[in-house]
């Protein structure tokens, strides 16, 4: 791989890291903000409680947060690093 396709692939990681965290705080304020609205309808929908509920939710943030982290911060860390020490290494 040459050094400008590393270059392409972190910045494709590190962007997607960016755009996931926005995504992320959207949800996470939504459901702030709706849960009035919307724990009514899915505990009537689904036949669950709302320790359930709260369960899945913190469950679904919680791999969110485990697939923004080390899916694409890690790998777009690392490679970053990478191509760092290729270039101090070729100067």
């Amino acid at each position: 791989m040459t050094l400008e396709t590393l270059r392409l692939i972190r910045n494709v990681l590190l962007r997607s890291f960016a755009i996931g965290v926005v995504i992320a705080l959207l949800m996470a304020i939504g459901f702030v903000v709706a849960r009035p609205i919307w724990t009514g309808l899915v505990i009537s929908w689904f036949h669950t409680d709302e320790a359930g509920l709260s369960t899945l939710v913190l469950r679904l943030f919680t791999e969110i947060r485990f697939y923004l982290v080390f899916v694409l911060l890690v790998p777009g860390l690392a490679i970053h690093w990478t191509i760092r020490s290729e270039l101090a290494r070729s100067k």
